[in-house]
């Protein structure tokens, strides 16, 4: 868990440095108030898909992101997309960063950019509570407002007037379900690099089985990565200030995007081994579990929610194919993060944890 602060970046990691000579004169040219200075650079260690750097000078703190370095996807790594969605909610939803500039020209730093203001916050990214900030309160009655928060935010972005936000045009409504299950199943297949069966039941299965589809009036901006590390809480933990990571966002199904997210979410009678996944504090007493999730916000949005299932199962598939494209970058030499060399156990365990659920028909009560 990261309180707001320095002690949330770390040196920058070899080979992930980004040439200053070239990015300071393009960031003052585009921001004139910039004081006095040399850039300093850090980057956050958190995060397994876009890089992301902190900028300083003197007292002043921007975020940049940038795509992973060897990246096959690059569709999964539109900063241009990112950088518009993050424009056009400004006053339209207040949980986003404001942005700055951005580039997609290679000359400034080798790869399409944006740079956002830096918001301080706490980011709950570890599923215990033995690394919290002094002071964090993570009792059961905290844990419980915080999961509850965690599920209004993604009640309140499903509500957000995309159209009056300039985002009309931001996807395809029609057929997203298809597309988002033909389209991760093509990933898998451009990173494989193992014989995982469970992987491959699991995506025949979502071929073969798809859900009604919901009516097209029902479509919302959908963040698809929504979790814990992709939130930031008030100091207090009073609520949360930021939606970040917004990569994969698009117009589409908000009850899918509701059931992938529960990929990333623990329940404390799941296998132990999910804890590698990160998934936050899910696990803590107090918090909901996934049912729960699945209830509050079925009140919340008065969405059917019987497609949940499905979803789950295609959260579990989603995250594995993420997991299984790191790995591949890693297999290929085009990263050395050494956190990356377990990437294929966590496949695996996906993959495992999605054909049970399949057996059984729940997304609960999954212990094996």
């Amino acid at each position: 868990m990261e309180p707001g602060g320095d002690k949330q970046t770390r040196p920058v990691r070899p080979g992930e440095e980004l040439p200053v000579e070239t990015l300071e004169p393009w960031l003052r040219a585009r921001l004139p108030d910039l004081p006095d200075g040399p850039l300093e650079v850090e980057q956050f260690p958190g995060g397994h898909s876009n890089l992301t750097y902190l900028l300083r000078i003197a007292n002043r703190e921007m975020v940049l992101r940038r795509p992973p370095f060897g990246s096959k996807v690059k569709t999964a790594h539109d900063m241009g997309r990112e950088l518009r969605v993050l424009s056009h909610l400004q006053g339209h939803y207040s949980k986003v960063p404001r942005t700055l500039a951005g580039s997609d020209d290679p000359a400034v730093i080798g790869a399409p950019f944006y740079v956002m203001e830096r918001i301080h916050g706490v980011i709950l990214r570890e599923p215990t509570a033995a690394t919290a900030p002094a002071g964090l309160d993570l009792s059961p009655e905290a844990m419980r407002r915080v999961s509850e928060a965690a599920v209004d935010g993604l009640a309140e972005l499903h509500s957000v007037d995309y159209r009056a936000a300039g985002l009309g045009d931001f996807g395809r409504p029609e057929g997203y379900l298809e597309r988002q299950v033909a389209g991760w199943r093509q990933r898998w297949e451009g990173s494989r690099t193992d014989e995982v069966p469970d992987i491959e039941t699991a995506a025949a299965w979502l071929s073969t089985h798809p859900p009604p589809g919901r009516p097209l009036a029902e479509s919302a901006l959908v963040h698809n990565d929504y979790k814990y590390d992709n939130l930031v809480f008030a100091p207090d933990l009073s609520g949360i200030v930021a939606v970040l990571d917004w990569e994969m966002s698009t117009l589409g199904d908000p009850v899918l995007d509701l059931a992938t997210s529960l990929g990333y979410w623990i329940d404390p009678d799941d296998d132990p081994a999910l804890r590698m996944i990160p998934s936050g504090p899910t696990t803590l007493p107090g918090s909901l579990r996934r049912a729960e999730v699945v209830e509050r916000y079925a009140r919340l949005t008065g969405r059917d929610v019987s497609d949940v299932p499905f979803g789950y199962v295609f959260g579990l598939f989603k995250i594995a194919v993420i997991a299984q494209q790191i790995y591949y970058r890693f297999k290929q030499g085009l990263t050395k993060d050494p956190r990356f060399a377990a990437m294929l156990p966590a496949v695996r365990l996906l993959g495992r944890t999605a054909v049970v659920s399949i057996e059984k028909g729940r997304i609960d009560r999954l212990g094996f």
